[in-house]
């Protein structure tokens, strides 16, 4: 390949991986056609962008980027897979696909993520995390919990009380005139109006 060749292919892959921060390598090596289009058909369909490159010419166009702990000592050729929500969900997603015995020999080979690299085995460690969106749902239900728990205390305590008036008014309404002593009657508390005549 000529310098000339390499320079060209080097600017396109920064190009391309301009405004990535994490990424994930793998191995497409060995796989038969069938397999590879497959695969990458299912990478698309999850927002995963895949390009196969010679590691050295990626680590030309990586240098200097947060991808370039991601190149260092590696030879051969390898698969970069970008993409997704976060890293979390594009290392669930590579981590399912490896687990499938019909991909075979396709695995992990490691990554980077937060600029700092990753090893296959971490990459594993990873896809066990809960992603971006899951993290955000278990911080809401942190945030909400205690507002919720207060709501449902004074909203029962609230209850409670409103209980013990409507049992009390239901009690005052039940009580019979013959239930009335006379000495609990005072002068004072019968009106002229309520006192009606003998007939």
């Amino acid at each position: 390949m000529s310098k000339y060749v390499k320079n060209l292919i080097t600017e396109n892959l920064r190009e391309r991986l301009k405004n990535v921060n994490d990424a994930l390598l793998v191995n497409m090596v060995g796989l038969t056609a069938n397999v590879n289009n497959r695969l990458r058909g299912e990478l698309a369909g999850k927002n995963v962008n895949v390009i196969v490159v010679k590691n050295s010419l990626a680590a030309r166009a990586t240098s200097g980027t947060p991808l370039e702990p991601i190149f260092h000592d590696l030879t051969g050729t390898s698969a970069i897979c970008w993409g997704s929500e976060d890293i979390v969900s594009l290392a669930k997603e590579i981590a399912r696909l490896v687990k499938d015995e019909k991909n075979k020999p396709f695995e992990a080979r490691g990554g980077v993520m937060d600029g700092e690299r990753i090893s296959a085995d971490q990459v594993a460690q990873v896809a066990t995390w809960p992603s971006r969106l899951e993290q955000l749902s278990i911080l809401m239900g942190q945030i909400l919990s205690p507002g919720a728990n207060l709501a449902s205390q004074l909203e029962s305590a609230g209850a409670a009380l409103a209980s013990q008036i409507e049992q009390k008014s239901e009690g005052a309404e039940d009580v019979k005139a013959e239930d009335v002593k006379a000495e609990d009657v005072k002068a004072e508390d019968v009106k002229a109006e309520d006192v009606k005549a003998e007939s």
